[in-house]
């Protein structure tokens, strides 16, 4: 008999703890004011609790449709017609996942296949590549140059092989926090537009973009929303991470696909939040288009705050992040540094290092600015000693 301790070979090797977890577990043991992990330090209204509770109390307890509550799929169809001119069937094209997360894992999983080539843009989000490295995919990257940290579609074309099954991009984009504009889908769609290319479009900050144009979505591009899949996140939307629901809308074909994995990776969402999202959705609009001024007055807050610091801020059309050019203060590298700020200076940040997978030879660290205004102020406070 075997008796020794069984260990798996890991499939993903690479891979520990996220940066993200690592700060935020600093952060507290230094009791610095966490200004890395992307969360409010705040609550979201008062009306989506007062649902959740009513919808528990009515008994609204057991497992949800494994598609997501009819009432909360047909608000989320309403939404996208309003904001982007297109109307998905809310039976086939939306399906309500557990978290943003979950939605780009099952649409990974359920379009690419093992060998397939998958082109994302750094500095990009951490869930991406290890999905498609799980599903056997070869992720191919395209770096995006600070501070304007946008596409070369040149170059783009050039990434293009016979290969290429997915393209994944994030507007408003974390962490740069720029915004994809019109003309860059139009660029997308004329690079891929005749090749068997699928389209993931994280769209978690749509409704935290500062762009004059507003949030320009894969959803509004006819070509692409045919090929597409677009996830966004009520996390973001109602500053309610911790109930970790969002969806996904997607072309029937498409969806049907991202169903599969869907139902045997978490088979359904927390049935009373989906149906106050619902109920919060349509009674309380003015929430979501009001976010844009929200967060534009504390992204301004916090830069002008900083302006009294050596740390040079780029710009911020979207998200609630900002970046910070650290050059004038240190030359440590930015995990050194990010490490060195949450337990000299009492403020955790982000390095921007973690977003990519070759060199990033530029000293920029991220700061979240989803916080009350007390604690923006006094992370400003203490940054404004270096």
């Amino acid at each position: 008999m075997y008796s020794n301790p069984l260990i798996p070979e890991s499939k993903l090797p690479a891979l520990g703890t996220t940066i993200f977890t690592q700060m935020s577990a600093l952060a507290q043991q230094y009791q610095a004011i966490n200004l890395s992990q992307g969360f409010p330090d705040f609550d979201g209204p008062h009306y989506l609790q007062e649902r959740l509770a009513w919808h528990v109390a009515q008994g609204a307890n057991q497992y949800a449709p494994m598609t997501g509550v009819a009432e909360l799929r047909a608000a989320i169809a309403d939404k996208t017609l309003a904001l982007y001119g297109h109307y998905p069937d809310p039976h086939s094209d939306v399906t309500v996942t557990a978290g943003a997360t979950e939605a780009l894992y099952a649409a990974i999983t359920a379009l690419v296949r093992s060998g397939d080539e998958v082109i994302c843009f750094d500095p990009s989000y951490d869930s991406y590549a290890p999905a498609v490295e799980l599903c056997g995919g070869i992720v191919k990257r395209l770096a995006l140059q600070p501070p304007r940290f946008r596409v070369d579609w040149a170059q783009f074309a050039a990434q293009l092989s016979p290969r290429t099954r997915l393209v994944i991009l994030n507007t408003p984009h974390n962490p740069s926090a720029t915004v994809w504009q019109r003309e860059d889908f139009d660029a997308l769609w004329r690079a891929i537009a005749d090749r068997e290319i699928y389209v993931l479009s994280d769209e978690v900050y749509e409704h935290i973009c500062f762009a004059g144009g507003g949030h320009a979505s894969v959803l509004a591009h006819p070509g692409l929303r045919q090929r597409a899949v677009a996830v966004s996140s009520f996390g973001k939307t109602f500053h309610m991470t911790g109930w970790k629901v969002g969806y996904c809308v997607a072309p029937a074909a498409i969806s049907a696909e991202l169903r599969k994995v869907h139902q045997y990776l978490t088979f359904a969402v927390n049935t009373p939040a989906q149906l106050a999202l619902a109920d919060m959705l349509r009674a309380e609009p003015e929430h979501y288009q009001a976010l844009p001024d929200f967060y534009r007055a504390k992204r301004d807050r916090f830069i002008a705050a900083l302006s009294h610091t050596r740390l040079a801020i780029l710009p911020c059309e979207g998200t609630y992040f900002l970046l910070a050019d650290y050059s004038a203060i240190s030359s440590l590298d930015d995990v050194a540094f990010c490490r060195w700020l949450t337990t000299e200076v009492g403020v955790a940040a982000i390095p921007l290092s973690v977003f990519c997978a070759g060199p990033f030879p530029h000293r920029l660290i991220r700061l979240c600015f989803a916080k009350q205004d007390a604690t923006l102020d006094a992370a400003a406070q203490r940054l404004a000693t270096l």
